[in-house]
């Protein structure tokens, strides 16, 4: 029995299943996610500039993989503004295959935010996202549920726009914590 198989029955090289972005501290980070992977060389990272999409970066694949794989990217030269960014995934062979499109918006923040961390809970080490609309002066502190100072972050100048910073807990007991931001801008 003769069986006839089509170029779109033929398995997909890459199975992407996840490709997203983030902002942190003004800069873009992508993140995508392959569950298997046959004769992957790598992603082009690509962001539209005008009407075309220009290479930003190269990250290599795994070749074959049977397992999860995470990838990341991180786009210092983005600056205020809207990006859209897609995969460009290469096979050993030459041939390409495009991921779905992003869209990040890096605007400049019109207030001041202070985000929930993450992970939360955590063991030892979370996450705390902030922005700032003008350059100011920052202070985050760590508090205990006694309001007792823990640690102190943060205490600078810090330009506006998207900043994280990371608390590490590895020699404070395991408890609850708050913590706070006091910020004012330099310019008034």
């Amino acid at each position: 029995t003769a069986i006839r198989i089509e170029a779109t029955d033929a398995p997909v090289p890459v199975e992407l299943t996840s490709f997203s972005a983030r902002v942190i501290e003004n800069e873009i980070e992508l993140n995508w996610i392959t569950e298997t992977e046959t004769n992957n060389m790598g992603f082009e990272v690509q962001r539209k500039d005008v009407d075309e999409f220009v290479t930003i970066g190269y990250v290599e694949g795994k070749i074959n993989s049977t397992t999860r794989q995470k990838y990341s990217y991180l786009d210092a030269s983005a600056i205020t503004g809207k990006y859209i960014y897609r995969l460009k995934q290469i096979d050993l062979d030459g041939s390409a295959n495009y991921s779905n499109i992003i869209e990040v918006d890096l605007s400049t923040p019109i207030d001041f935010n202070l985000s929930q961390n993450y992970p939360n809970p955590f063991n030892p080490t979370t996450t705390i996202n902030y922005s700032l609309p003008s350059e100011s002066n920052v202070k985050i502190t760590i508090f205990n549920s006694l309001g007792e100072v823990v640690k102190e972050l943060v205490n600078s100048s810090q330009l506006s726009g998207y900043h994280s910073v990371s608390f590490n807990a590895v020699n404070i007991a395991s408890w609850i914590y708050f913590y706070a931001i006091s910020a004012s801008s330099i310019d008034g």
